[in-house]
């Protein structure tokens, strides 16, 4: 991370391959790297009333390649939650972009298996 800006935080375009897309080509990297979206320094210090994992089903998907919270970090977030939890050898944070139907298929699996409750 850089240092803030303005109140948001942005990747170090140099360090962004390793640190968030390791699985991508350089090409897919770069261009991430160079249209990323601010992360708001307030997304961490925020204060959550309901924390909508207390209450509703969730599912993880670990990359286990993932350099920018890592395994034990991602692993301790979904047990904390509840989560269902599944692991990919390998990847990288970037796992949506780089593996879309592993993604798409925890998707459905999450989908298919809860009940949908309109009233919440």
């Amino acid at each position: 991370m850089l240092p803030p800006q303005d109140g948001f935080l942005f990747l170090d375009q140099a360090k962004f391959h390793q640190a968030f897309a390791a699985d991508l080509d350089a090409q897919q990297s770069a261009f991430m790297a160079a249209s990323q979206a601010p992360l708001s320094i307030a997304s961490f210090t925020a204060a959550i009333t309901t924390p909508a994992w207390k209450s509703k089903k969730s599912w993880a998907l670990i990359p286990t390649g993932d350099e920018m919270i890592g395994q034990a970090g991602e692993t301790f977030m979904a047990k904390r939650a509840g989560a269902t939890i599944a692991e990919f050898k390998g990847g990288s944070h970037a796992i949506y972009v780089s593996q879309p139907k592993i993604v798409a298929e925890l998707i459905e699996k999450a989908a298919t298996s809860t009940k949908l409750d309109v009233a919440n």
